[in-house]
């Protein structure tokens, strides 16, 4: 069955690959990461014509009560590791001053900005378990969509850079860098001042600029 996302919904990735990866899925012994029912909450919550930024990222978080179907966003009362995250709200207060505790993005979400992941699943305590799954058939098409229009897009790691071919007008913003992780965020991610950025541009294309401590 194809998941009712307005604006999605078409893909040819739900008849041409969804049903061989959701039995994948359902065959698997172990947990899967996010819930079922928040696998494509990024793209509920933004339809493309809705999209002024995207967020690409790796995968989920592989934590069990983590995870909530948004690119690095952390569901409400998870008391571990923001790994990530942690990262990112770091650099949003040396960018823009703004010091955030709210773990959910949601708030990002609604204002237009795609949290997607190169994969949107992964198995709990195997991180990357899925990169193989093919979901970057989905995001391949995603990005394809969202190329008709200049958009804003941040992409966060080699996975998501592997995928800027799919990006091919002039006019859009792409600021490409290393992921956030704390692996990996002293190599060009810390510093890279990508909230400004994005709000920069969005105000020279005559858009509002995003509230992220939404």
């Amino acid at each position: 069955m194809t998941p009712d996302l307005p604006g999605w919904s078409d893909l040819p990735f739900w008849h041409a690959d969804w049903p061989r990866i959701r039995a994948a899925l359902a065959a698997g012994s172990g947990p899967v990461l996010p819930p079922g029912e928040m696998r494509f909450r990024a793209l509920a919550l933004c339809p493309p014509d809705r999209v002024r930024a995207v967020i690409l990222g790796q995968d989920p978080y592989h934590t069990p009560g983590k995870a909530d179907g948004l690119a690095f966003s952390i569901a409400p009362g998870f008391a571990g590791n923001l790994a990530s995250l942690g990262n990112i709200l770091r650099e949003l207060q040396d960018d823009l001053g703004i010091r955030r505790t709210d773990t959910d993005l949601s708030g990002w979400a609604r204002q237009g900005v795609l949290l997607l992941n190169t994969a949107l699943s992964v198995p709990a305590g195997q991180p990357g378990g899925h990169a193989a799954l093919g979901w970057d058939r989905l995001v391949a098409q995603v990005l394809a969509r969202l190329d008709r229009g200049p958009r804003a897009f941040l992409l966060w790691g080699a996975q998501a850079q592997a995928l800027r071919r799919h990006l091919t007008r002039a006019d859009h913003l792409v600021i490409a860098t290393a992921h956030p992780s704390p692996l990996s965020a002293r190599r060009g991610f810390l510093g890279s001042r990508p909230f400004s950025a994005v709000n920069r541009w969005l105000v020279a294309q005559g858009a509002a600029p995003i509230d992220w401590a939404a």
